[in-house]
């Protein structure tokens, strides 16, 4: 469970676009044009563009690195969760190593815990160069329907 290379990717299955594109609407994820390209319970991937997501120095802004890396694990979580289950997040972290003013950047999350109450992921964000940008972690609640 600790792969990061981007580049090998499951693509997603018609149930799982279906579920991307019906969650993302009007949302942070849609806004900040993050593109969902995996996802497993075990691993997901995603793009975002940096253009859109920076602060006012013209770099990635890091709260947009937090936001991908957020909504990647925790997309990864409710595909772990299954059906009739809720997720939320309960602790995130994010370390910025590097900062990116053009282009597009690429988030790995990996599963490091997945239990039948909480789910923990690390997620590394790499730019074009495929440099790491940013490592954060983010482990989520699974709840029963109410």
């Amino acid at each position: 469970m600790t792969d990061t290379h981007p580049d090998v990717r499951t693509p997603l299955t018609d149930a799982q676009r279906e579920l991307v594109a019906r969650s993302a609407h009007g949302t942070l994820h849609e806004r900040m044009g993050i593109e969902i390209l995996e996802l497993t319970p075990e691993r997901a991937v995603a793009t975002m563009p940096v253009e859109g997501n920076t602060q006012p120095a013209g770099l990635l802004h890091g709260g947009a690195s937090a936001a991908l890396a957020e909504t990647l694990a925790s997309y990864a979580a409710i595909s772990h969760a299954g059906t009739g289950r809720g997720v939320v997040g309960l602790d995130l972290n994010a370390t910025h190593h590097k900062g990116v003013r053009s282009g597009t950047v690429t988030a790995v999350a990996n599963a490091l815990h997945l239990g039948r109450t909480l789910a923990s992921y690390e997620i590394v964000v790499h730019d074009d160069a495929g440099r790491r940008v940013c490592t954060a972690r983010l482990t989520c609640m699974i709840l029963d329907a109410r």
